[in-house]
């Protein structure tokens, strides 16, 4: 791992013990970094999407609905939710606000930092713009699996670390994508311009 990513701190749970939007956007320009198998890759957050548990249609936590995969989703902040999505890829959220309502935000893209080489071999090749351009696409170049789920975040294989917007850089706040419901609801948050971000409308 670089000195710069070294000294930034992995951000502690009470980042994370707040209103699922607030901590959605202050996400972005933070850095996700996997230790996974002994090999360190990392990137920049550029887009995340909140989901608010119990009143959201789209969320797997809502009208509070258990069951044996998504009992982390209900746990304390900081805490990663990881499903698999469609049966092909995991998806990697962290849960937000207090424990028992199930928000939680989807990290959907990072910008490349450390361990590219890792990173194209685990994606088999592809062009570096969709290393890690969407949920599954992120979470094969960092090796995330369930094996990550229900892992409190700060003491996990893979952190998410201090970072923040450049200069000149600003949030942009779209729909979300992906989903069938409440897909309008205005909870995709973005580095606008960013060539990184997953490109579905």
């Amino acid at each position: 791992m670089s000195p710069h990513l070294r000294a930034a701190k992995v951000l502690p749970v009470s980042f994370f013990a707040r209103p699922v939007e607030t901590v959605a956007v202050e996400l972005l320009g933070t850095v996700m970094v996997s230790g996974v198998r002994g090999a360190v890759t990392a990137g920049r957050i550029v887009e995340t999407e909140a989901y608010l548990g119990r009143d959201d249609p789209a969320s797997h936590g809502y009208q509070l609905r258990r069951n044996a995969r998504n009992q982390s989703l209900y746990g304390p902040p900081g805490t990663w939710y990881v499903y698999l999505s469609y049966g092909m890829h995991w998806c990697a959220n962290l849960v937000c606000q207090v424990d028992g309502i199930g928000a939680a935000i989807l990290v959907r893209a990072l910008e490349p930092l450390e361990g590219l080489e890792r990173m194209r071999k685990r994606r088999g090749g592809v062009e570096d713009r969709l290393l890690a351009s969407g949920p599954g696409r992120l979470c094969q170049a960092l090796g995330v699996t369930r094996t990550l789920d229900g892992s409190s975040m700060p003491r996990s294989g893979v952190s998410v670390r201090a970072g923040q917007l450049r200069p000149d850089e600003r949030v942009e706040v779209t729909r979300r994508i992906g989903i069938s419901k409440a897909a309008e609801w205005p909870l995709r948050f973005t580095v606008a311009g960013s060539e990184w971000v997953s490109k579905g409308r």
